[in-house]
Formats: C-alpha cells, structure tokens, sequence
C-alpha cells in the first residue's frame, strides 16, 4: 500500500502517521476512538489479525474470515464519544460506516465499547443501531455529508 495516501479512517492524516504504526505494532492507540479508528482501517484492509489483537479476548471471535465479504467500506463518520480517553478505562464510540454492496450505498450506525487492560485498548463488543441502504437523493442538506465520500459537507462540495 502506498503509505502517502490519506488514512482510511477519516482523522486527515497519512496512512503511515495514523493507523499504520498501530497495525505494525509500533504503536498502542491511547484512546478508545484512535482504537476505533484503527479498526475500522483494518476493516478496509482485511487485516483480521490486527482486528483479533485488538478484540477483548473474553469477546473474540475464533476466526474472522473475509473470504465471502462482498462489501467495499468507503469511509467513517464518528458522532459520538463518551470516556475513552487515556485516563480511563472504559469508553464508547458511535460512528457510522459507510460502505458499498451490489452497487448500493448503505450505512451501518453502531455503538461500539472499549475496555482497557493492562494499559491497552480493546474492542469489547458493539450494537448496530441501524443497517442499511442511504437514499443519497434525499440525504443532500445543506449541511449533510456528501455522499461522494469526500467527508465534506455537501453544500461545500457536489452541492457548491
């Protein structure tokens, strides 16, 4: 992967300064969201070895298997945290994720949990509140996120 690109996750930054030195193991993320954006990258890549690292091992799965995934994530929209910063040990993240399948744009909005142990961040376990198809023609407030992925808003891009 051409470490340049712009990270995945939405935070802006590069790859190589962003998720890229958590999936190396270079780095810990400090925080339940930089763990959770971590992830989410990982979700992108297929990195299931950095996602079971990752998962709280009285929650993780035995296997996770990609093979038969036909979805393309195309980007991440975090709309809530609560705790989760270095000083604590539990936290919350609500995000939206955005991906493709069979041609149709669809979102999944979860509320996702993260423990820390021993000074480390995991994934817990999540509740998808809502899963599904966007109906981009009517999702184009002026205020609204593009839905070209730009993670702009839509009066500042397609709309401008």
């Amino acid at each position: 992967m051409n470490t340049q690109l712009i990270c995945l996750c939405g935070s802006g930054f590069n790859y190589q300064e962003c998720c890229e030195p958590f999936h190396s193991g270079e780095k810990k993320p400090t925080t339940a969201v930089a763990l959770m954006r971590s992830r989410y990258t990982a979700y992108v890549l297929r990195n299931a070895v950095y996602l079971q690292e990752t998962w709280d091992a009285t929650r993780r799965p035995k296997l996770i298997d990609f093979s038969k995934e036909k979805i393309d994530w195309l980007r991440l929209e975090i709309i809530d945290i609560k705790k989760g910063e270095a000083k604590d040990s539990k936290g919350l993240v609500t995000f939206k994720a955005f991906y493709s399948q069979e041609g149709e744009m669809c979102v999944m909005n979860e509320i996702s949990r993260f423990t820390k142990n021993n000074g480390c961040w995991f994934y817990l376990d999540g509740v998808i509140k809502s899963m599904g198809k966007v109906d981009v023609q009517f999702n184009h407030g002026k205020n609204a996120l593009c839905s070209c992925g730009s993670g702009k808003k839509f009066k500042r891009c397609c709309g401008a």
